[in-house]
């Protein structure tokens, strides 16, 4: 059995629903999904592409939240479970040392990063367009933002959760400033968190039609034997629009803009109601991956159909042998 080697921390109390009987498929859904409803906060038209941790004993996270203004911002939550979710009704308030960082027209698609000895938050910042905010928490109750990791246009800033050759690493998508008709991964470093160089393209949109438009990183990544562990989404342009699914691929633990093994076929695409009918239809959209350390087993949040959110359930050493067998 494969065994993740960075994250080696215990989660007895991960969610968790065997596989169901009969099913041989190495990812399935939570048969009582979405875990978080549309209308968990008071004025929330939606809640989805949210980032939970383990947190003392239970769980946290940060949570994307668009008001019934259809105004888009993060919130905290805690849960005892990971499937009941207390999400505070009011968006996070960011301390910071210079009031030009904490402008900003929208924040979305939140992930949370354990580095060392606290939370690192990253977003999509609307800063005169889309850019990576970033910022941290000890205890989910005050946050700290830092500088923007890079000028716009660019979303789905997803950290590693260690250095990389004495250096903090980041994933990302460059973009444009609408709904981005194009999109590939590209890896940067930063010696403090504030300055970000050194970019690397890491792979790129095609390869299989179901992510032939644009791609983008998921969840943080799981560094195993074999590499890390990358969950990432892909979008197909239909004649109806697009087609959000998420697949994995392994990327080198030590130059992690090379990839060991991309895996064609998606993982999941948007095939339940949840997943198909909503504000935007056809979108499974991951951002958060947590795993057991004793048995390998892992917990997806994701969102779906930009309306709610949903958990689905697979085993890390599954997951990578699965990339390797199905790699283009």
């Amino acid at each position: 059995m494969l065994t993740p080697i960075h994250q080696l921390t215990a989660i007895p109390n991960l969610p968790w629903e065997d596989r169901p009987a009969g099913y041989d498929g190495v990812i399935w859904r939570y048969s009582r999904n979405p875990v978080i409803p549309r209308d968990a906060t008071p004025r929330s038209n939606s809640i989805f592409n949210s980032a939970v941790v383990p947190y003392q004993g239970r769980f946290a996270g940060v949570f994307r939240v668009d008001d019934t203004r259809r105004v888009m911002n993060i919130h905290a939550g805690f849960s005892d479970d990971g499937l009941s979710w207390q999400i505070a009704p009011e968006p996070i308030q960011f301390h910071c040392d210079d009031p030009e960082v904490a402008r900003f027209q929208y924040r979305y698609d939140p992930r949370v990063c354990w580095i060392e000895d606290r939370y690192y938050i990253t977003w999509c910042n609307g800063y005169h367009g889309p850019t990576i905010g970033v910022g941290y928490t000890y205890d989910f109750q005050t946050f700290y933002q830092l500088e923007n990791a890079f000028l716009p246009f660019n979303r789905n800033g997803v950290l590693f959760p260690r250095k990389i050759n004495g250096k903090y690493a980041m994933l990302s998508r460059p973009s444009d400033n609408g709904h981005t008709p194009f999109g590939d991964i590209f890896y940067s470093e930063s010696p403090d968190m504030i300055h970000w160089g050194c970019h690397r393209w890491v792979f790129g949109a095609g390869g299989s039609p179901w992510n032939h438009t644009k791609i983008g990183a998921g969840p943080t990544p799981i560094e195993t034997s074999e590499g890390w562990l990358l969950i990432y989404h892909g979008v197909l342009t239909s004649c109806n629009g697009f087609v959000y699914s998420f697949s994995a691929a392994l990327l080198d633990l030590d130059k992690p803009w090379k990839v060991i093994a991309r895996a064609a076929p998606y993982l999941m695409s948007p095939q339940t109601l949840y997943e198909c009918v909503g504000d935007v239809p056809n979108v499974v959209f991951p951002c958060a991956a947590l795993v057991d350390g004793d048995t390998g087993r892992m917990a997806i949040y994701y969102g779906a159909a930009d309306t709610v959110t949903a958990l689905a359930f697979a085993y890390v050493h599954e997951l990578v042998d699965w990339v390797k067998a199905e790699a283009l």
